[in-house]
């Protein structure tokens, strides 16, 4: 899985998504953001990560602690979906390999 870093101010992410300056240092303070080396700013590990972020501390008020938890079982959840997709082909092959349809082929994860 691809990883894309994305560099934004304090000032870039109020007016993207509506978070207070205060709600961005709560996300630093949990973890959720890195600090960048340039004074308010900060760092997205994961820029889908942000929006999402913003929309469950807007919408439901949660504490930055309750986002720390939903992103890591998200992501937790994330890689179980490609474990069973690459499962299910592994079996899928082995299935038509039974059945005379093919060779058993090397997946690679």
């Amino acid at each position: 899985m691809e990883t894309h870093v994305l560099t934004l101010t304090f000032q870039e992410c109020s007016a993207r998504y509506g978070l207070a300056p205060t709600a961005v240092h709560e996300f630093l303070q949990a973890g959720l953001l890195r600090p960048a080396p340039a004074p308010e700013t900060v760092i997205v590990d994961e820029p889908d990560d942000l929006p999402r972020l913003a929309r469950l501390h807007q919408e439901l008020d949660l504490p930055a602690e309750a986002l720390e938890v939903i992103l890591t079982m998200r992501r937790r959840l994330v890689q179980l979906q490609a474990t069973l997709a690459y499962e299910t082909a592994r079996a899928r092959q082995l299935e038509d390999f039974l059945h005379g349809g093919g060779p058993l082929l090397e997946f690679t994860s």
